[in-house]
């Protein structure tokens, strides 16, 4: 059925509100980087600065050492999302195609786990790092961290092999292919738009998060992380924000660029399954 006209025009009204709302904290946090440190605190305030200092990215990069906290933040999302991906698929893949008892609990009980909060999990694992020796060392994000991906990331891979055909991995056993042999070589390129998704969500979180690095990696400063390495520059008193909302954007402009790359597998992924 035809839309009216006012219908349309609510609508693309609509739609250019949201887009307003979401992209403009992000034009402010640009306009702060290339603002002076004084400008920040006149009344009112401006859109966009008489002279822009596009100065500050490059005395960002030589003040401190982003490329090194850059690097350990995607050492631990990398990290974290294989360990996370090879769990989930053959969880996913399990929950999806074998028929057990209290498989559907077990299924329930996984996302339950998404559903608790990464504060709670803080104290147990740090004792356990603890006990490890693993604290201040990366491997204690990379574990921390897949704690957080696996329950969700094992849910939307089952649901995602929900919608495949039995018969597909039915066939190449057939044709002499193991139950693994029929996963790794049907269903895992079938789902490319699947674990595609799921990997951009693990590395997404991984990447987002800060309170694990600023509970177990303090006092290992060549371990810093992106996040924990940007609170570093906020002083006790005073604070330039200008240059912390500088160093924000380098940070975030790495998992602009993955996004960019794998949005298309992400759109196919999270719509997967729509018309089952």
């Amino acid at each position: 059925m035809r839309q009216s006209l006012p219908a349309r025009l609510f609508l693309y009204a609509s739609v250019v509100l949201t887009c307003a709302v979401l992209i403009f904290p992000i034009y402010w946090l640009v306009v702060t980087a290339l603002s002076q440190p004084d400008q920040l605190r006149q009344l009112p305030p401006k859109f966009w600065p008489d002279e822009p200092r596009w100065s500050v990215f490059g005395k960002i990069l030589e003040e401190r050492p982003i490329f090194l906290w850059l690097g350990n933040s995607a050492l631990a999302a990398l990290g974290a999302v294989t360990i996370s991906m090879v769990v989930s698929v053959l969880a996913g893949y399990s929950l999806s195609r074998f028929r057990v008892r209290g498989g559907q609990s077990l299924g329930l009980f996984i996302l339950t786990a998404k559903m608790l909060p990464a504060t709670l999990l803080v104290i147990p694992l740090f004792g356990i790092f603890r006990m490890t020796g693993l604290i201040g060392s990366m491997w204690s994000i990379i574990l921390a961290h897949a704690t957080l991906i696996i329950p969700f990331t094992t849910w939307m891979l089952k649901g995602y092999f929900d919608t495949i055909p039995r018969e597909l991995e039915q066939a190449a056993m057939v044709d002499g292919c193991s139950p693994l042999g029929a996963l790794f070589r049907v269903i895992l390129p079938v789902s490319a738009p699947g674990l595609a998704a799921t990997a951009l969500y693990g590395f997404v979180l991984s990447w987002s998060d800060y309170a694990y690095a600023r509970t177990f990696l303090t006092n290992a400063q060549g371990n810093w992380t992106a996040n924990l390495g940007i609170t570093t520059m906020k002083g006790e008193y005073i604070s330039n924000w200008a240059d912390i909302s500088a160093a924000s954007i380098l940070v975030a402009l790495p998992i602009l660029v993955v996004y960019l790359f794998l949005e298309r597998y992400l759109v196919g992924g999270l719509t997967a399954g729509s018309d089952k």
